[in-house]
């Protein structure tokens, strides 16, 4: 285990290393052409993917058929891997994020210029809803819009109920949503620094058409990303029935 934590921590170090050099080696061509940015960001995933699976022994898959065109992606999040497997298997992925992380240098201005959705925390209801007028005033760069349904980061296992936040866009958009489940928790925990050996996944799932009243949408979004998030962390060897009813 103290091996596997000494693994871990130079994975990390030079993950952020990394992840400084590209941003400032490619920042002014990125600056210049959002095909780039998106281009360097890909790279960039495929990097801490590849050292992530010799350096820490953990391995990484994306499974189903990553959408392409003006869909919703609405994924499970249980840590940073996630984001970089869904950024990475993306054709054009943006993200709804924290507003304050657009202020972060050189990431702020990677995610300004992919298209991504700065959202106040405070009123994430009114944020959306003006974020779906501008997606529909083409105010807003084309591609896969990445939300997560429940807000933040939740432990595996953890009991944590899907926020309105996403029919309100599914709603207002009129498109198609795409869940995705994952198990990337199980290796990569939403805080410390060991990082187990094993598999993690994330896999799309069937679309969710457009039109479906509230109830309707939420109940079959929930229950397909929760449903298959449990099987893959249950084939990862996670124990569910170990986890409080609390989370």
């Amino acid at each position: 285990m103290a091996l596997q934590w000494v693994r871990s921590l130079l994975f990390i170090i030079q993950m952020y290393l990394m992840m400084f050099l590209m941003g400032v080696i490619c920042f002014i061509p990125s600056l210049l052409s959002r095909d780039i940015a998106i281009r360097s960001m890909k790279v960039y995933c495929w990097w801490v993917r590849w050292t992530l699976s010799w350096m820490v022994g953990l391995t990484s898959e994306v499974r189903g058929t990553p959408p392409e065109g003006n869909v919703i992606v609405a994924s499970k999040h249980q840590s940073f891997l996630d984001i970089i497997m869904l950024m990475g298997s993306l054709p054009s992925g943006k993200f709804i994020m924290k507003r304050e992380l657009m202020f972060a240098p050189i990431l702020g201005q990677y995610a300004w210029r992919i298209g991504c959705v700065p959202v106040n925390r405070g009123k994430r209801g009114k944020a959306i809803k003006k974020m779906a007028q501008d997606v529909l005033r083409g105010a807003v760069h084309p591609g896969q819009l990445i939300i997560y349904p429940q807000g933040t980061r939740v432990a595996p296992g953890a009991d944590r109920p899907d926020k309105v936040g996403t029919y309100v866009l599914y709603q207002q958009l009129g498109q198609t949503c795409v869940p995705a489940a994952t198990n990337v928790g199980v290796f990569w925990p939403k805080r410390g620094i060991l990082r187990k050996r094993g598999h993690a996944v994330i896999e799309y799932l069937d679309p969710i058409p457009a039109g479906l009243e509230q109830k309707l949408f939420m109940t079959q979004l929930e229950s397909q990303v929760e449903e298959r998030s449990n099987a893959l962390m249950t084939e990862a060897g996670f124990n569910l029935n170990a986890v409080p009813q609390n989370g």
